[in-house]
Order: C-alpha cells, then structure tokens, then sequence
C-alpha cells in the first residue's frame, strides 16, 4: 500500500483527536482499511520521537528528516506484516533504526571512496581547533562512534531500551549490546577527556 506522506513536522504538541484508536488494533485495522484519519493519528502519535531517535542517531538534521519520512513510509507499507509482539512504537522505531544503519553505511562508503584523495590536505592544514562547549563536543564525539555503539548508545543510554529490547532491534545478542555498550562509553570518556580536563584546570 502506498500513502502519501504529511508534510514532515517534528516537535510539535499534539492532542488525541481519535479516541476511537485508543487500541493499537483499532488503529492497525482502521489503516489497513484505508482510513486517512488514522494514518495521519499514526503519523502524529509517533514522528516527534521517531525523529529524535533517528537525528541522535545521524547528528543531521536534514538526513533525520529524510529517513524519518522513509521509516513512515516503510511502516505503512509494513504494517499489515505487525504481530503486536511488541509495543507497535517498538517496531516501528526497530523501522526507524534499520533505515538509519542502512543509510549511514551507504555515506561511510562514498565517504571511502573520497578518503584517499581527501588525506594528504587534511593532515598538511591541520590547524589547532578551540574547544567548543560540553553540548557540542559531546554530540559531535557521539557522531564519530561506529555505527553499531552509536546505535546501542543512543537506545540504551538516551531512548531508555533493555539490552534484551536493543538485541531485538539490532538483531544482536545481549552479549553484543552490552560490550557495544562499554566501547561507546569508553571512547566517549577518551573524546572528552580534554575538554573535562580543560575545564577543571581553568
């Protein structure tokens, strides 16, 4: 099936206008039945944070507006595969996390392809760079995670995810999630301990 999508609108407060999808399998069937209004009700319940997991994720706005209308369009075609499993916001952010994996392997291959050429000018003007605060250090140290601690990072440490519920989502076993998790930590600590100590000298 496909739908047309509603324009992108992220972190905006929204009410319950449908209480009649109160119900997860009233707002499945209701969708696979065609109801517009149910389809804008799914989009409008869930973008705020499908979007926030996905930018955390990408450290880019606009690819986080890009494949979060690309993981809303995979759901609704999807969603007459749903089982109710899980909690149908789990599956859907488990969309979400599989579009952004995908799309961040297909740049971190162009951006091979450009390393080579890129290299030599980048060491011959390095230059000494000012610390920029906290907030930005972190998020850019967190961008520079691989894809798999980011992944993990971003489920466990922000969205609040099990290690059991990240292995489901990753497809990995728990063992996996918790070493992913230990390796995000650990180069978060060595990318910051600059800054921090910085920071405590002054």
């Amino acid at each position: 099936m496909t739908t047309p999508m509603p324009e992108f609108t992220a972190a905006v407060a929204r009410t319950d206008p449908a209480p009649r999808f109160a119900r997860e399998s009233d707002l499945i069937s209701a969708i696979l039945s065609g109801d517009r209004s149910a389809e804008r009700h799914f989009y409008d319940r869930h973008v705020d944070r499908v979007y926030a997991l996905i930018l955390r994720m990408s450290g880019q706005f606009d690819l986080a507006q890009d494949w979060t209308q690309e993981t809303f369009v995979r759901a609704f075609a999807r969603i007459g595969q749903f089982r109710g499993d899980a909690l149908l916001s789990t599956w859907l952010h488990s969309i979400a996390v599989s579009v952004t994996m995908n799309g961040l392997r297909t740049i971190n291959r162009r951006a091979a392809w450009q390393l080579d050429l890129s290299h030599a000018e980048g060491v011959a003007t390095q230059h000494a760079i000012a610390d920029p605060d906290l907030r930005e250090r972190m998020t850019q140290a967190i961008g520079e995670l691989p894809e798999g601690c980011r992944a993990v990072f971003v489920l466990y440490d922000v969205e609040g995810y099990t290690h059991p519920e990240i292995g489901s989502l990753l497809g990995i076993t728990v063992g996996t999630s918790k070493s992913q998790l230990f390796t995000a930590r650990r180069k978060l600590r060595t990318a910051l301990a600059p800054f921090v100590h910085l920071e405590d000298s002054q």
